[in-house]
């Protein structure tokens, strides 16, 4: 009987979600991660608590797989003790097409287990790239999917250490380099010496230059530590940043949050728009002047951030598109206003989505309802998912249309489900590699209508 700390040799069967791969030992699962399908690799069991699965450490790779390539992280290889390796890359060893098709291999059982979506078909693709007017390409994806995070976070503990986290531990690793950044972040970030205990984050927004935000770490008044409270409006956090998407500005606190990938909000906002185009491409909204979406109709921008989405939206309806973004962070909010000014029917509301959708399934008149009936509702919730009283509050709105931004296959899958049971099919989904070299992915999930409960 195998007890954690022995070391056995695995034959690797599968991908799972979260970065680990699968085995079997004894008819027991056993999560292993650094290594591929296919592989035989030598493993040293860390967790043999359960009775379920067991949990291990790749050591050596004994038969290595044709898409295994030297890891983009040197630090993370296998060849360094797992103690010592980053977390961050989890999929940096493996060869970039490879890597994009067991993402949409785990999207795909996500959906087929979670979602009740029968043989779903899922291709993961690269980040978009950044095109001029004129054709020319003004930024793309790396080759080997390295250089593309422009907000990057390390830890920094009680000796003044500052690092990513080991993976799978709290422990602070230094001396690194960091590939997956810009290489301004990268920087920024070799060059940091010391700092209070907690976290300081690196920010490079549209302007190329890079801010450094420590977040000390907070004693409560139970003597507890915890982060920080909200920015102070005077700190550098809240330092007001722009960043540009289709030839828009839109106006961020330094500290608040914006995508990673250097061409993530491009690459979603395209996606959302042409998923809305194509599910009516020559559908009756469709006008002389360009309007794809009805922009008499009410549209809800939830968890809306800044406003990214929404003005989204309101390029597809045109100036006059009635869109609501609603999010709970005050600030986020107050940006959202300024982003979203030259929309005539745009506002931005502060409220947490469920609070805010209960009270509009209460308080909303006869013909708000049919305008949010013809309209399109946009969330784009945490990695926990917008869980089933958000999505039950969504269907019993009947929008025409559910466009549903996920950065976790499983949680969109589990509310996938609770559409199609209030009555909406899934019309499409595009998966996006907008984390390269990790097993993160995002999904653009449109939903229409059926006409009724199962």
């Amino acid at each position: 009987m195998s007890a954690t700390g022995d070391v056995i040799d695995l034959e690797i069967t599968d991908v799972a979600h979260g970065g680990v791969f699968v085995a079997r030992h004894g008819g027991r699962v056993v999560f292993v991660p650094d290594a591929i399908p296919g592989e035989t690799v030598r493993v040293r069991l860390t967790d043999t608590a359960k009775q379920s699965f067991w949990r291990g450490e790749t050591l050596e790779v004994l038969d290595a797989s044709p898409h295994r390539q030297p890891h983009v992280w040197r630090q993370a290889d296998v060849d360094v003790e797992p103690e010592n390796r980053p977390g961050g890359a989890d999929f940096g060893h493996i060869e970039l097409s490879h890597q994009r098709e067991l993402k949409a291999r785990v999207l795909a059982d996500a959906l087929q287990r979670f979602g009740g979506v029968e043989s779903p078909a899922v291709a993961v693709e690269a980040a978009a790239p950044l095109v001029s007017a004129s054709g020319e390409t003004l930024a793309d994806e790396t080759d080997d999917g390295t250089g593309w995070r422009t907000r990057l976070s390390l830890h920094v503990d009680a000796e003044g250490r500052i690092g990513p986290f080991a993976a799978r531990s709290h422990r602070v690793i230094t001396d690194l380099d960091f590939p997956l950044a810009t290489e301004q972040i990268e920087r920024a970030a070799i060059e940091l010496r010391g700092g209070e205990a907690g976290r300081i984050d690196l920010v490079q927004p549209a302007d190329g230059r890079v801010r450094v935000l420590p977040r000390p770490e907070r004693k409560t008044a139970a003597g507890r530590r915890g982060r920080g409270g909200r920015p102070s409006a005077r700190g550098p956090e809240s330092e007001v940043v722009l960043e540009r998407v289709s030839g828009r500005d839109f106006r961020v606190d330094a500290g608040g949050f914006w995508q990673v990938h250097r061409l993530a909000a491009h690459t979603l906002t395209g996606t959302v728009s042409s998923a809305l185009q194509g599910i009516r491409p020559d559908g009756p909204i469709r006008r002389d002047g360009g309007v794809w979406i009805d922009p008499d109709a009410w549209h809800l921008d939830l968890y809306g951030g800044v406003g990214l989405f929404a003005a989204t939206l309101g390029d597809l309806g045109g100036p006059t598109t009635r869109v609501t973004s609603v999010e709970s962070d005050a600030r986020a909010t107050e940006h959202a206003g300024e982003n979203l000014a030259e929309w005539v029917g745009a506002r931005a509301e502060t409220a947490r989505v469920d609070r805010w959708l209960a009270r509009l399934a209460d308080e909303a008149s006869a013909s708000e309802r049919e305008r949010l009936s013809r309209g399109v509702v946009l969330l784009d919730p945490p990695r926990a998912g917008a869980g089933r009283q958000v999505v039950e509050h969504i269907t019993g709105l009947s929008p025409e249309t559910v466009v549903y931004v996920a950065c976790d296959p499983v949680a969109l899958a589990r509310d996938v489900a609770t559409f199609r049971a209030g009555g909406y099919d899934l019309a499409r989904v595009d998966a996006l590699d907008l984390f390269p070299n990790s097993h993160h992915l995002e999904a653009v999930a449109v939903l229409t209508r059926t006409g009724g409960a199962r």
